[in-house]
């Protein structure tokens, strides 16, 4: 049973606790695991850390040479594309979701078009555009602008009718009626879209930095992995993973703050 105190419960103030208890214990059981079995395919999370404080984090000003050639370009990336991606992906489906004609027409090439994996179409984008961040911004956006843009067509398309009605009848039209009712009706589900191509992004960033790339994270683990550096390419893997936690959260919490009233009633 739920105990209540002051209008904050006592169960939701001690999840966040519990979370990271179970985190911690992951990591001390890994630890006391990766130590035994003496592997060096399988280092311990000390080792680890350590390895990726010497690469990025043990600069004069924080940063290392390495976290400026690695880390931030594979960020500016994701964030790159997963801009363009949001911005195509709601233009396209809100065109979709309120007229019938244009899903009559696009349909089929964007079905087609959605089954193709991207990584399948790297060569393409290699050829399109060269090795470099174009080519990867590319396969970034073509991967993850269908999530964005299926959830915006869903969510123009489900607006209430007697909503568009009621505005028809104020006067509010055109630009007006997007701007003030059919985006806001759509907004929970253009940023679950949202939500989901961001994890796409990050790992199409990955991708794409594993085939002809002089920099990025990717490039960092292909260079580790030949080398046999496998700690060095453990710490990438980690910082990869909590890149993608950073990100997921700053999104959540903008997702809170701009979206607080679809959930004020209940």
């Amino acid at each position: 049973m739920e105990r209540r105190g002051g209008g904050v419960g006592v169960t939701g103030a001690r999840s966040p606790l519990v979370r990271w208890g179970v985190f911690a214990l992951a990591l001390v059981v890994w630890e006391l695991a990766a130590r035994a079995a003496g592997s060096a395919f399988f280092p311990p999370p000390s080792a680890i850390a350590a390895a990726g404080w010497a690469l990025w984090f043990s600069g004069p000003a924080v940063l290392t040479e390495g976290a400026w050639a690695d880390v931030l370009p594979s960020v500016g990336r994701v964030l790159a594309g997963w801009a363009v991606s949001g911005v195509i992906g709601i233009a396209v489906g809100l065109l979709l979701g309120r007229s019938r004609r244009a899903t009559e027409y696009l349909a089929p090439l964007l079905a087609f078009a959605r089954a193709l994996p991207p990584p399948v179409l790297i060569p393409v984008f290699l050829v399109l555009f060269a090795a470099g961040t174009p080519m990867q911004l590319a396969t970034i956006v073509f991967g993850t602008v269908w999530p964005v843009l299926l959830a915006t067509a869903a969510g123009a398309r489900d607006v209430d009718p007697v909503t568009i009605d009621t505005a028809e009848v104020y006067g509010v039209a055109g630009l007006r009626r997007l701007r003030r009712v059919i985006l806001p009706a759509s907004a929970p589900r253009i940023v679950a879209g949202l939500r989901v191509s961001l994890s796409l992004a990050l790992i199409l960033m990955v991708v794409s930095e594993l085939v002809a790339s002089t920099n990025g994270l990717g490039h960092q683990l292909v260079v580790a992995q030949r080398s046999f550096d496998f700690t060095a390419m453990w710490a990438a893997i980690v910082l990869l993973g909590a890149v993608g936690y950073a990100l997921n959260a700053a999104l959540l919490g903008v997702e809170r703050r701009a979206l607080g009233w679809t959930t004020a009633g209940g």
